[in-house]
């Protein structure tokens, strides 16, 4: 991948995008004060050089899905092989490599209370441990690609007010329409009309409501060391159950926090964390997450590869 330094107004587009992916290149224009022509050329660069993407993302819980956390031990050599498996699925929503090549990590999103596919054939699995997310404790929406803009500038931006959120029964527009905007959450609707088989007026409408409904929302797929952050590790914790909530909200709060979820098994509590090197992961683990009370006991390991995010693999 090409080396490319993100600039100021890199860093506010990105930060708008994640405020309202689908937001038209027009008014992201407006509200940083530069020519639509040049925010579309930086996006475009952006996508082309891998560094980001908009991705349509549904909620589980409001589609009926469950969502699984699997750790699998592989063979000497066989994780890359894993992982670029696992990328293809369009039933996984995250897949990585640990430190070492010995383990990959990857979030399962099965419809209801199915069972779970057999990962344990694949030839170079030797071991699989699976846990169920029992809840997202943060927003998804780390706080490295969304510190650029001003209170004013992500109110000017804001997306459609949401509604309720409540489960749903997916129709067969939102079958074809929800795997369509996690290929490219900013399809313009004469391409998703064609690629759904639907009419333009109704794919608008049903967009319209699954974002009000808060049935999906837009994201951005940044690569984090394009942003200065190239050291990543996953945090499994042990929290005494009566401060699961207190100790979720406060790690939500923490700059190097990405992700953090409530899980069974022996760990209650999965974290992604992104640090500037590995002297900052370090001071991270010892000045912050050991000083928490309530954490009993914590496991980290290095990512050395993200083979798929939300999206499905290009």
């Amino acid at each position: 991948m090409d080396s490319v330094r993100l600039d100021t107004v890199d860093l506010a587009l990105l930060h708008a995008l994640q405020v309202d992916g689908r937001a038209p290149f027009s008014r992201i224009a407006e509200v940083l004060e530069v020519s639509d022509r040049t925010i579309a050329r930086r996006f475009a660069r952006l996508r082309a050089r891998g560094l980001a993407r908009v991705c349509g993302v549904p909620d589980s819980y409001r589609i009926g899905q469950s969502e699984w956390l699997v750790r699998l031990r592989v063979r000497a050599g066989g994780a890359n092989i894993v992982a670029r498996d696992l990328a293809r699925r369009p039933d996984t929503a995250w897949v990585t490599v640990l430190a070492g090549g010995a383990e990959v990590m990857t979030i399962l999103r099965v419809d209801g209370e199915q069972p779970l596919p057999a990962l344990s054939r694949h030839s170079q699995v030797l071991a699989v441990d699976t846990q169920r997310l029992l809840r997202h404790l943060t927003e998804l929406r780390w706080r490295g690609r969304t510190s650029a803009l001003s209170a004013e500038q992500v109110a000017a931006l804001g997306p459609p007010e949401p509604g309720v959120a409540e489960a749903i029964s997916l129709t067969d527009l939102d079958r074809r329409l929800l795997p369509a905007l996690a290929r490219d959450g900013r399809a313009d609707y004469p391409s998703l009309s064609q690629a759904v088989g639907w009419s333009e007026s109704a794919v608008r409408r049903r967009l319209d409501e699954l974002r009000r409904q808060r049935v999906v929302r837009f994201d951005v797929e940044i690569d984090a060391a394009a942003l200065g952050f190239p050291v990543h590790a996953l945090l499994w914790l042990n929290v005494a159950p009566a401060r699961l909530s207190g100790v979720a909200r406060m790690l939500a709060g923490h700059p190097e926090v990405a992700f953090a979820g409530a899980t069974t098994g022996a760990h209650n509590l999965l974290a992604i964390v992104v640090c500037r090197n590995a002297a900052a992961l370090f001071d991270y683990l010892t000045d912050r997450i050991g000083t928490i009370e309530g954490i009993e006991r914590m496991e980290s390991a290095p990512i050395t590869a993200i083979a798929k995010r939300s999206a499905p693999a290009d």
